[in-house]
Parts: structure tokens; C-alpha cells; sequence
């Protein structure tokens, strides 16, 4: 889940920068001068990747002003989406999926391996700032459980090897492929095929 205390401001102040502010422009034009507040998660997110990845009161005072809208009003849906960071995170921030297909299939060594090379406590920057990891709840991919979300991408068929190499990997700037650790298309059975293997069952189409 999303930590929901919001942190101190991170900067005397936060602005969107001039290619975003022309971005967001556009977004309200897209609206009724009284539904600007519509654009308030698209501008939350695109504000947290501005702001090192998370939202601080800075952020929710800035959208507050360009949307018209109290600033408890902006919080609420900071704290109520966990896609919304409220503290700091890595520069690789990992989300583990804890959730039963995943723990059912080891998440508990995934998040191990998080305690040992990242931080033992969730939420919490590892020594060098680069790292942080969080439990989460289903990021959809049980089929290829034990899975992981790393910024954008999920990396699934995970077992504590594979983590353990993906993270030392990103700590030495090396590229890592997203997708399933272990060569599955999207959610293919491992080995051949074992059933609906008769192609007149496709009229003998592929």
C-alpha cells in the first residue's frame, strides 16, 4: 500500500517545468473551467515523476493553486490511490506483489532478498539512495508469479536468484530485460503444450 503520511516539502517549492506546464495546459483546455479538477490524477503523476518520484505537500499546494481545488481535497487522492508515493523512493523503486498466487509461488525469498540488498524495513532508502522496495497488493500477473514491479516494468517468474542478480545488475547501471525471467511468452505453459493440443480443434488454423 502507498505510505499515506505525507512528508515535509522536499524544496522550498515545486513548479512543473515549462514543457510540462505547456502539457498541462493543454489538458485543461480538454475540460469546462469548472471541471479543471478533473486532471488532478494525470497531473499527481506526472508531478511525481517531476519530484524524484513522490508527492510532497510542495506538490499538493502547486496542483491545489492551478486547479482551483482545497488542498485536503488533492490529498485525499494522493492517499487514496497507491500509485501515489508520499516519501521519498529509489531510483529503482521495487514493488513486490505479496499477495496469496505470489506468496504461494515464494514471494517471501523475494522479499528477502529486498531486506537483504536494499533495506530491512520496507520503505526505506537503501545506503546509497538508489534503492527502495515496498510490499504491494495483485499487479495482475499471477500466472507468472512471483513477480515484481521495478519502475514501469514487471519482471515475473522470479525466484531468489533471479532477483538477487536483476538488483545487483541495476546496482553496476547495467540494462536488465523486463518480462518473465525464465523465457515464457506473456503466460504460456512451461514445456510443450499438454492440452488443446489438436489443431481440429482450430479447424487447422494456428
Amino acid at each position: 500500500m502507498a505510505i499515506s503520511k505525507i512528508t515535509k516539502d522536499s524544496a522550498e517549492a515545486f513548479a512543473f517545468s515549462a514543457p510540462k506546464l505547456e502539457w498541462a495546459k493543454k489538458q485543461l483546455e480538454k475540460y469546462p473551467a469548472d471541471r479543471k479538477q478533473s486532471c488532478v490524477i494525470p497531473f499527481l503523476w506526472e508531478a511525481q515523476k517531476e519530484n524524484g518520484g513522490y508527492v510532497d505537500a510542495a506538490v499538493v499546494r502547486y496542483l491545489s493553486d492551478m486547479l482551483d481545488m482545497a488542498e485536503i481535497r488533492v490529498y485525499e487522492v494522493v492517499s487514496f490511490y497507491t500509485m501515489f508515493n508520499t516519501a521519498p523512493v529509489g531510483e529503482h523503486f521495487v514493488q513486490v506483489c505479496t499477495t496469496t498466487p505470489c506468496w504461494l509461488r515464494g514471494s517471501d525469498e523475494i522479499v528477502k532478498v529486498c531486506k537483504n540488498k536494499i533495506a530491512r524495513a520496507a520503505n526505506t532508502l537503501s545506503e546509497d539512495g538508489k534503492f527502495s522496495w515496498m510490499e504491494v497488493e495483485c499487479l495482475g500477473a499471477c500466472a507468472n508469479a512471483p513477480m515484481v514491479q521495478i519502475n514501469d516494468n514487471y519482471f515475473e517468474d522470479l525466484d531468489e536468484t533471479i532477483m538477487a542478480e536483476i538488483l545487483d545488475a541495476l546496482a553496476e547501471g547495467k540494462d536488465v530485460t523486463p518480462g518473465s525471467q525464465k523465457g515464457r511468452k506473456s503466460s504460456e505453459p512451461f514445456g510443450e503444450l499438454t492440452s488443446l493440443s489438436d489443431p481440429a480443434l482450430y479447424g487447422g488454423a494456428e
